[in-house]
This record gives C-alpha cells, structure tokens and sequence, in this order.
C-alpha cells in the first residue's frame, strides 16, 4: 500500500519499462495488456464519449485545439497526451486541469495486484488510468492521443465517436515500418467500424491506405484539407491565421499562440473534426471554437510548440524531431529576422538522425547537448555526426547550461532555437 504520490512515482519508473525512458524494449505489440487491465478497472473505456487522434506530427497539437475548442464550448473534456514534459501528471487532464495526485495514489493502490500479474508497460498503466479518471468524474468527452502507431496502441481499445489523423511521415520505423505506407497502414489502425475518420493532410503517397481502411469499417471519411483552407498571414511579427470553408472565408484575424507554420494542417483538422462532432450532436458555435483556438494555452497549457522563451535575443524551442516535423521548424527559422542563429540541439540514439542532421542551416552555431536520461544520444556523438553533416558547434552536454551559453554569446539581435528531442525541450528551466 502505497502513501505518496512520490512513492508511487519510484514503483512506476522502477518497475514498469517505460517507452520515454528506454525505448523500444518498453513497447508492448498487442493490446492484450491493455485489454486485462481495463477489465480489473471495471472497462472504464466505455463510460465515456471520446475523439481519438493519432498521426505521425501534430496530434498531440491537435488534441490540444479540439480539448480547447470542447472545454470553451461547456464540455466537462478529458485529454490524455503524451510524454509529459515536466511532470506526470500532465498526461492527464480535466478541464486543464492536471490529474489529482490523490487520485494516482490510489489508483495504483487499487490495480498493484493487476499489475503484478499482467506486467503491463508504463503507457499501458498510464492510459488505464486516464480512462479510470475520466469515467470516475463523470466528463462528457475525452480527446485521447495515440501514443506510438495505432493499430496496436495502448488507446485503441476505445470506441470513438470520431476518429482524427493528422499526418504520415518517417519516424519509429524500427517499430512502425519502412515505408509511408506501411506506417499509414499502423496509423489507420485507430479507424473504427462505422465511426468517421478525419484526415487533416490529404497525401497522395498514403490517402489510398486510408480510403481502402475506411471502406473496409464502413466508416466515413473526410480529408480536411478538400474542405477547408488555413494560412498564416505573412510579414507580421505576431502572424495571425485565416482559414476558409469551401472557399468561403471561415475565419479571419485569429491570433493563434501556437506560431508554427506546421499548425495550418493541423488546424483544418480540427476545424473538420469540430464540424462533424456538430453534425453527431454537438453544440459548438463560430465564436466558440476561434475563442477555443485563441484560449488553447490557457485552457490546455500545451508546451514546447514553437514556444517563445525570450524577445531580445528572440530564442524559441519546439518538440519537432523527425524528418518532417524538422523541415517544417527550418523553413520557419530561415522566415525569422535576426544576425546570428544559435542552435542548442540534442536528439535520441535509438533513431537514425543522419537526415535530420542534413536538413539542419549550416551557417548556425551549435551546442550539442543530452538530456538527461538513458535514450538520449551522447552529446560527443551528435557532435561528431552532426560534423559530418556540416554543422560545427561545441559540446556543452547539459541541456541548460548550452542555453545559458548561447544566451551569453547572443546580441539582442540574433535568434537561438532549441529542440532537436522533445527531452531537451523538457528539461529548460522554467519552461
């Protein structure tokens, strides 16, 4: 029996793999753990309304707006997302509001024998948790983000009452496949018998999978983007985001918090999403769902999506990582102002990052850190490959200390970034 929270966090990291930590060797392929451990829970899955969001980038982004949009709207909304940046209890929210740590402690007190026996993973765990909270408190919907794939995620035991899919791009391959469309094949797992699917990014390589999935399940699909149109506006220091519907303007001068460019797809989803959740019943008004978008931070307090940390020098840090997500921040960056360019960089050594590494501005410093935890690739190693790829910098391997160092090279004038690993992101002080 366990007292405190803190003790329950030691018996989770210390006895339950945990993906964020370690990797693939955390990563359970079927759902059977899943499954039993809902069934010790009393299936709290199916006591409550859910939207179900997976993809490759921005669905964490996604689940955010829509959470957002629903809470903003009246909705008692529950979001579970992951990993969590600086505390646990972050994958779990209601209203915004994080899990209770009451709430945990008693939960692990109430399934230690369940897991004892079934020897889940931590996301196994976590995911039967949230769903524990949520049908507990009686909510009226929960946004549920995939955690890695979708066929064979912890999350797929639920029966949505709309199903989201943001994009396709290369990450996980070790796990997911080698081809786009065989990832697009995993991700189009989440899509249910006779539930809608949104596809917020139609891609001509993948949209076939889902198209051919959908059918199979009988379940209606729509491609955001054929529907609807976002764009930011361009030349303002403080971008402001329009959108039309079927060519009629939809939304015009939103000042999404959000500023990265990559957020136009993601929110043509959600705009999707919120349309069809009106046709299944919903009440979601125009002026409710901008104010959901505009409120976003403030309602879901998402992290680490090109966050401004600082103005003079202008530093911001995002979670981006993969190939995809990468050539998006650097397109972004080289569209920003500024003298000098400063990159704090550290990345994961269980994915191959040679590409990555290639897309990265060769005319930048860099400081190659680690975060501090056993996936992260050792700060002289990235230095070394990164060498390879043509970038040149310094080693300074904690997190904090190579953004204190950039700070103190940078004139008022410059630009830092920091990211290349949602880890690094999660260590910045304050953040």
């Amino acid at each position: 029996m366990f007292t405190t929270y803190e003790d329950v966090l030691a018996y989770l990291y210390a006895s339950i793999p945990m993906f964020q930590r370690v990797g693939a060797s955390a990563y359970k392929g079927d759902l059977t753990n899943t499954i039993q451990l809902c069934e010790a829970a009393g299936n709290p899955q199916l006591k409550f309304k859910s939207v179900h969001v997976g993809g490759t980038n921005g669905k964490g982004s996604t689940s955010h707006m829509l959470a957002s949009v629903l809470q903003q709207a009246g909705y008692k909304t529950g979001l579970y997302t992951s990993p969590h940046l600086k505390s646990f209890t972050e994958r779990i929210r209601l209203n915004g509001d994080e899990i209770t740590k009451e709430f945990v402690v008693d939960f692990i007190n109430r399934l230690q024998p369940s897991i004892e026996a079934i020897k889940p993973s931590f996301f196994e765990v976590t995911v039967v948790m949230a769903f524990d909270y949520f049908a507990s408190r009686g909510i009226d919907v929960a946004v549920i983000e995939v955690g890695l794939g979708g066929r064979l995620d912890s999350t797929n035991v639920v029966t949505p009452e709309l199903s989201v899919i943001t994009n396709i791009g290369w990450d996980h391959m070790d796990l997911l496949g080698d081809t786009l469309e065989r990832i697009a094949s995993e991700k189009a797992g989440i899509i249910k018998k006779n539930v809608p699917v949104v596809v917020s990014e139609k891609q001509k390589e993948v949209e076939g999978v889902f198209i051919e999935t959908a059918a199979k399940n009988n379940a209606p699909i729509f491609f955001a983007t054929d529907d609807y149109t976002v764009k930011w506006q361009t030349g303002q220091r403080m971008p402001l985001m329009d959108a039309w519907r079927k060519g009629v303007k939809f939304m015009e001068d939103v000042s999404l918090p959000m500023q990265g460019y990559y957020q136009q797809q993601n929110v043509a989803g959600v705009l999707k999403a919120l349309e069809l959740l009106n046709d299944a019943g919903f009440s979601i008004n125009h002026d409710t769902i901008i104010a959901g978008l505009k409120n976003v931070i403030t309602n879901t307090h998402l992290k680490g999506r090109w966050q401004k940390l600082g103005e003079r020098p202008l530093m911001i840090c995002d979670t981006g990582h993969n190939i995809d997500g990468m050539q998006q921040l650097v397109r972004q960056i080289q569209d920003q102002s500024f003298d000098k360019l400063y990159m704090v960089i550290g990345m994961v050594k269980d994915k191959d990052i040679t590409k990555v590494l290639e897309l990265l501005p060769k005319d930048a410093t860099y400081y190659f850190c680690q975060a501090d935890l056993p996936r992260a690739l050792d700060a002289e190693l990235l230095a070394e490959q990164a060498s390879k790829a043509g970038l040149t910098g310094v080693v300074v391997r904690d997190v904090n200390e190579a953004i204190r160092t950039a700070r103190s090279r940078a004139s008022e004038s410059d630009f830092i970034f920091i990211g290349g690993s949602t880890f690094v992101v999660a260590e910045i002080e304050n953040l």
